[in-house]
């Protein structure tokens, strides 16, 4: 276990991200999921990442049912939620809402739906630029002081607005795409988590499942979200291919699978980066949790720090209404 820096809370070394149980990645299935969440709970992880518009709420009220079987358990588990992202249903284009009432408002909402009195991590989803991240930042500061949310951080932002945000109040987390084949926030970010003593949450870090050799975009259904995004289309997906698979032959050679080393290349790089995998199936959950037990050396993180060479991947990772919100300087 390790502790949230500005809180008393004790998170796995990993954590699991239920976005896919909801929405995004092909049909679900209620009664699988809850399955998979008690596995992945009585094998030790106890973070669990969801969000306000996964599912129009659907996924706050899945993981509030989790909640409520092990109601007992409650304060063994870490809940993280965000706010910020308004959708229309089964629409992927989003407007961004940072306003203090709406921040309130979706607190409530979310507090009801996850059935529980506080939220551990309440996270801005995204960032609306014409709101000053110091008055979002304040707004989160009174949700604490309230009792409303334990802790709070922000996914997606720059380095320079989470140094503003610190400078208002305690910012305990940062969540932002970080994988082998997404590697932005080692411009900056990610040194300055590590300055400020920020956690820094690392999501999708299996690269979508494209990083586990097993995703193919052809035999995808027409609502997995993934159809859409550039890295896997075209020429795009056919270069990065090749990639992956000197990847797959280097996981091969170190006998360990795609999954496994591409979680323990976040776990052994930077102590401060916990990542959050998300998972429908069994045996890849097990899969994923023998990542802890890999002890990658130097020479094989350089290794694959060079693999995967930014200049190497080839596609935006992300459609263009998937940059909505998203700060990159």
């Amino acid at each position: 276990m390790k502790k949230l820096s500005q809180t008393h809370l004790k998170i796995s070394p990993m954590g699991l991200g239920c976005m896919g149980m909801s929405e995004f990645y092909g049909q679900t299935n209620d009664q699988n999921s809850l399955q998979i969440l008690e596995q992945a709970f009585h094998a030790g992880i106890n973070f669990f990442d969801t969000a306000d518009t996964y599912g129009h709420g659907h996924n706050e009220q899945l993981l509030g049912q989790f909640i409520a079987h092990y109601r007992t358990e409650r304060e063994a588990m870490v809940i993280a939620t965000k706010f910020g992202i308004v959708r229309a249903e089964n629409h992927y284009k989003r407007r961004i809402d940072n306003t203090p009432d709406y921040i309130r408002s979706a607190c409530e909402a979310s507090l009801k739906r996850l059935g529980i009195e506080q939220i551990d991590l309440y996270y801005c989803h995204r960032r609306q630029p014409e709101i000053p991240i110091e008055d979002v930042t304040a707004t989160l500061a009174d949700l604490v002081q309230e009792g409303k949310i334990k802790s709070f951080g922000f996914s997606e932002i720059s380095a320079q607005s989470l140094e503003k945000a610190c400078a208002i109040a305690p910012v305990t987390a940062v969540q932002s795409e970080y994988s082998l084949w997404s590697r932005e926030p080692e411009q900056s970010l990610l040194n300055t988590c590590q300055q400020l003593n920020v956690e820094f949450v690392a999501y999708s870090p299996l690269g979508r499942a494209f990083l586990t050799a097993d995703l193919n975009p052809e035999t995808m259904p027409e609502n997995d979200f993934r159809k859409n995004l550039p890295r896997l289309q075209g020429e795009a997906f056919q270069s990065n291919q090749l990639l992956l698979k000197k990847f797959s032959d280097l996981c091969q050679s170190w006998q360990h699978s795609n999954a496994q080393i591409a979680l323990a290349w976040l776990l052994r790089k930077h102590a401060h980066v916990t990542p959050i995998f998300g998972t429908r199936h069994s045996k890849y959950l097990q899969d994923n949790l023998t990542a802890n037990q890999i002890n990658l050396t130097t020479e094989q993180i350089l290794q694959l720090d060079q693999l995967f060479a930014p200049d190497q991947i080839q596609g935006e990772r992300y459609p263009d209404a998937g940059w909505t919100g998203i700060e990159t300087a």
